[in-house]
């Protein structure tokens, strides 16, 4: 049987497109940098903690999302295992918890297209393992926690 992974369906992905002023080698570079994702990755209102970064094709990078919720601090682990990495260009993750079993997990692809005016068009797509899944992250309200991620790349991008 094909790993639900590996195969494309609409009902199973969600899109996310920015426009960012800023050459794509700028933008690309603020993904590989475990400083820098640990300044400006995540919804609002959450910070990143990361445990061990290893930002490379076989690497990954796992790091807490750390928030004041309802006056008690809450913690939500995150891994990032990297499959793929093409410089200026795309990187591939497997994006879950550090579970090894998690059965949640996703595959985030972004993209990083330079426009002839030297902006940079990111697309950063999820592919869920299961339509019931994706519609219960876009419930959750993973569409807006991820632009408010790209808000914080494009906000520290224009620092």
């Amino acid at each position: 049987m094909a790993d639900p992974l590996e195969t494309w369906a609409l009902d199973r992905e969600i899109v996310l497109v920015r426009l960012l002023d800023h050459p794509r080698r700028k933008v690309f570079a603020a993904w590989m940098d475990p400083e820098a994702l640990a300044q400006w990755y995540g919804p609002a209102g959450l910070a990143i903690e990361t445990h061990e970064a290893d930002i490379r094709a076989g690497g990954h990078w796992r790091f807490d999302m750390v928030g004041a919720f309802e006056g008690s601090e809450q913690r939500f682990p995150n891994l990032m295992r990297y499959l793929e990495i093409v410089p200026d260009e795309r990187i591939v993750v497997d994006y879950g918890t550090p579970d090894p079993e998690d059965p949640d997990r996703f595959r985030m692809t972004v993209t990083f297209d330079e426009q002839a005016d030297g902006k940079t068009v990111l697309t950063m797509r999820q592919l869920h393992p299961s339509p019931e899944r994706r519609r219960a992250v876009i419930d959750f309200g993973a569409v807006g926690y991820g632009l408010q991620t790209l808000d914080g790349l494009a906000g520290w991008l224009d620092r």
